[in-house]
């Protein structure tokens, strides 16, 4: 793991996009969404599913680069990043585009219990189109993920943190914000490619009724 991301640091033109979203709609729905549909999806997995959501309406993102091809793919397998007992590891959600959001939390729950186990076998790990990095369940407020090959982007999420805002009257309010940051492979991917994804993703997460649709 630590060759490869030596070498994807010093070989990928990695550039980074930032951006921040409200997360009060996507928290109040979690808890109501759980309920209904029985089951404990994580802030991660809606996460998930709107990056896989995006990552369809923006198939310029959804890309491996092999040497000086370009992979381009219909869906959108998700890499994981799981800090396990032997290191990092990125288990893949298939296909995360198609789950509904019960399917995705059983899928990203077993294989996080995999790969704390130690039984992830290669074809878990193997053939995912982007990746999402989420260290705010550990206060991390922001930070940057390095890229990991042969994909083209990674998505950095940070905490959930309470922010002050300015009414339309004047006053002073609080929301809840995350703080994003895409970093990308300039080989593969323009500066306008990956805001447009970001724009996606940020009104998936503030509208987040369209993950059910």
């Amino acid at each position: 793991v630590a060759r490869r991301l030596t070498e994807a640091k010093q070989q990928i033109p990695h550039f980074y996009l930032r951006i921040t979203a409200r997360a009060d709609e996507l928290v109040a729905l979690r808890q109501t969404a759980n309920l209904v549909l029985g089951c404990k999806a994580s802030i991660n997995d809606y996460l998930v599913k709107a990056v896989a959501t995006a990552l369809v309406r923006h198939p310029d993102v959804n890309v491996q680069v092999h040497g000086e091809t370009i992979h381009r793919f219909p869906h959108a397998d998700v890499s994981i990043a799981v800090a396990s007992p032997k290191g990092l590891v990125t288990p893949v959600i298939r296909q995360a585009n198609r789950l509904a959001i019960d399917q995705l939390a059983a899928t990203s729950r077993r294989l996080i219990d995999k790969a704390m186990a130690g039984r992830l076998a290669m074809e878990d790990m193997d053939g995912g189109t982007f990746s999402v990095s989420n260290l705010g369940m550990m206060g991390v407020e922001q930070f940057d993920a390095i890229i990991n090959p042969p994909q083209a982007a990674i998505l950095a999420v940070g905490a959930v943190t309470r922010q002050p805002v300015e009414t339309q009257a004047g006053g002073i309010a609080f929301e809840s914000r995350i703080a994003l940051t895409l970093s990308v492979d300039h080989r593969a991917i323009d500066g306008a490619g990956g805001a447009a994804f970001l724009q996606t993703l940020k009104a998936l997460i503030e509208a987040p009724e369209g993950l059910f649709q």
